[in-house]
This record gives structure tokens, C-alpha cells and sequence, in this order.
């Protein structure tokens, strides 16, 4: 086997405003595995939260690629990766992850499969996926909303977080009301404390918001299970479920937890976190962070197991580099193709694709 990687700029179609940072662009590094003249790619981004820059990711795509290219073939290689015995447990889970993608999309594209046959489902999986709204003026996420409730979005999610809370309100009063047809999510990243929680889920629950993600300062899950036992509408945990043993811990005590591949390790990674909390009460939720369909495609791959798809990040660019999910009519849909069934825009428009 052989191993290449390619670092890209994604930039954002305008920046998007979160309670800790506001984001115009992010650095990706693609990952090509090729065998017997297949390719299988995978996609990884820099993020400050996670502490992954260009060239930290390029480093370690280097360091994994010498344990691949001693594998005999991408089958070996799959199942050595989820022995742990390529990217061990000090790998960032963004690397794995991407290593796991371009493993499963050569897989299945010398099996003939796609990635969600590869898995067990019987179907191509389709799920309506939550489109964000930053932080940003009540009359601007109004215009924003309407027109996402008009392209076919039935789900919203609004970021929140700011120091005066009443902001947020409006913005969410704002939504509510130019799109009243639209189901609502919120996410404060983790900016609350409790007592601010408390007195505002109610709050929100009166406006229609149907669950709040990470509402407190990540780091005290107990807190998180507390609130959740009193909450007035559903808490979905986010940076307080990073590892298998963090939403293992939660299991039962909130209401959903949010998995994203490049946090917890890749498909497999979150194909065992489904397990864990199945028949506890807790629901899954399928995040992303900002990245082209190449990264969000494996998640697509596992939507039918989710009670709440949140895989907009492609939607959020400028310039989508890659294609084959949808998402722009408010659903995403896992492809027929063998692999992960998506391919560059340039390679549709006229070459051929391994």
C-alpha cells in the first residue's frame, strides 16, 4: 500500500460565531491510501480546540503511514487499526479517525460495498440534518432561518453563549418566529454555569427549543448529570463526551450525547459508544466539526442510528471540494457507491475516479 497526504485550505462562506471563537477558515489534510490501482481517502482538520495545526496532522499522518505500508493489504490494515495496533491511544482521535475513513472507502470499494453496507445496514441511510446559526443579530438569523426553512430545513441550531443572555433570547425568538415550522436546537459550548442554566432553560423551553447542547463549562460531567435531572428540556452532552469512558460514565444520566468522529476516534469508535449507551435512555447525536463532504461522509454512513444529525459542516463553506452527501435541501444521504461514494468536484466534472 501506499500513503500520500494533501493539506487544503477550507474557508468558511462567512465566519461563524461561537461562544469561545469565531471561525473564517481551517486547514485540511486529506489522506490517500491507494492498492491495486484503488484509492481510499480520508479527511482530517486543524482545530485550536483539539490542538491539531497542519503540520502537527501532516506529522502524524507520516508516522501512521509507515505502520500501514508494512500491512499486506487495506483489510489487514482496517482490522490492525481497530486492534489499536496502527494509531495507538496516543493518536489524536481526529487522525484515527481519518485513517479509519480511507481505510473503509478502499475497503468497500475493492469489496464492491458501501461504507453503511460495510456496517450492516441494509440501506442507504437518510437523515434531515440540523444547519447552524451563529452568533449573530436577532434580524440577520431571522433572514437566515427563513430561508433555510424555505431551501427544506426542518432542524436549526442556534449557537448561544454570549454575556448577556437576553441576545440570545432574542436570536431564538427571532428564529422561532420567522421559521415557526423549523424543530430548534441550541448550544451554548459549554458557556453557562449552573445557576445561569437554570435560569434560562425554562426559558428557552417556553420558546420551543426542543434540547440544549453542552450547556455548561466543559469538565464537570457530575454538573451536567445534575442539570439534566432538572432540566426542563433535554441536555445533550458534547465536550464532556470525548472518550467512550466519558459517555460510558453518562450513559443513563443525560439525554443525548453528541459524537463526532473526529473526537472520538472514527467509525468504529462510534459504533461502539452507540452500543454503550443503547437501552440506557440516552440518544445519540452524529456532530461534525467544520470539513468538506470527504469528512462527513462516514458519519452519513451511520445516521440511521442517531436521534439528532448535526452534519452541516460541509453546507458552511465557501467552496465544497468534495461531493456525493447532499445536504443543501436539509437532508443528508449516504451513497450507493462503493467506499464512501464521494468524489473531488474536479474528478466529476471529467476525469476518472479510482
Amino acid at each position: 500500500m501506499k500513503v500520500t497526504q494533501r493539506t487544503v485550505r477550507l474557508d468558511l462562506a462567512e465566519p461563524l460565531r461561537i461562544s469561545r471563537s469565531t471561525m473564517a477558515a481551517r486547514e485540511a489534510v486529506w489522506l490517500t491510501v491507494e492498492h491495486d490501482g484503488l484509492h481510499g481517502h480520508g479527511e482530517a482538520v486543524t482545530s485550536v480546540y483539539y490542538g491539531l495545526d497542519a503540520d502537527t496532522l501532516g506529522r502524524l499522518f507520516t508516522a501512521v503511514a509507515t505502520d500501514l505500508e508494512r500491512l499486506p493489504d487495506p483489510e489487514s490494515a482496517l482490522q490492525a487499526l481497530i486492534e489499536g495496533e496502527v494509531a495507538g491511544s496516543d493518536t489524536p482521535p481526529a487522525v484515527t479517525a481519518a485513517v479509519d475513513a480511507a481505510l473503509l472507502d478502499l475497503v468497500g470499494k475493492r469489496a464492491g460495498y458501501p461504507v453503511h453496507r460495510l456496517l450492516g445496514a441494509p440501506s442507504a441511510p437518510v437523515a434531515a440534518t440540523a444547519r447552524t446559526i451563529g452568533i449573530t443579530a436577532p434580524a440577520r438569523a431571522a433572514t437566515e432561518a427563513r430561508r433555510l426553512a424555505a431551501n427544506g430545513f426542518q432542524v436549526v441550531k442556534i449557537k448561544a453563549g454570549v454575556p448577556d443572555p437576553e441576545d440570545d433570547l432574542a436570536r431564538v425568538r427571532a428564529v422561532r418566529d420567522a421559521a415557526p415550522g423549523v424543530r430548534l436546537l441550541l448550544d451554548p459550548n459549554g458557556a453557562w454555569t449552573a445557576a445561569r442554566a437554570d435560569a434560562l432553560l425554562p426559558r428557552f423551553a417556553e420558546l420551543g427549543v426542543e434540547a440544549v447542547e453542552q450547556p455548561l463549562v466543559p469538565g464537570d460531567p457530575e454538573a451536567l448529570a445534575a442539570l439534566a435531572a432538572r432540566s426542563p428540556l433535554p441536555v445533550i452532552a458534547d465536550e464532556d463526551a470525548v472518550s467512550a469512558e466519558d459517555v460510558r460514565r453518562l450513559a443513563g444520566r443525560v439525554h443525548g450525547v453528541n459524537v463526532k468522529l473526529a473526537k472520538c476516534g472514527g467509525v468504529h469508535a462510534a459504533l461502539g459508544i452507540a452500543a454503550a449507551i443503547e437501552g440506557s435512555g440516552t440518544d445519540l447525536m452524529l456532530g461534525c466539526l467544520t470539513v468538506s463532504s470527504l469528512g462527513l461522509a462516514p458519519a452519513v454512513h451511520l445516521a440511521d442510528r442517531a436521534r439528532w444529525a448535526d452534519l452541516d459542516g460541509h453546507l458552511l463553506l465557501a467552496h465544497d471540494p468534495w461531493t456525493g452527501i447532499g445536504g443543501h435541501d436539509g437532508v443528508v444521504r449516504a451513497s450507493g457507491l462503493p467506499g464512501l461514494g464521494v468524489r473531488p468536484r474536479e474528478e466529476v466534472c471529467g476525469a476518472d475516479v479510482a
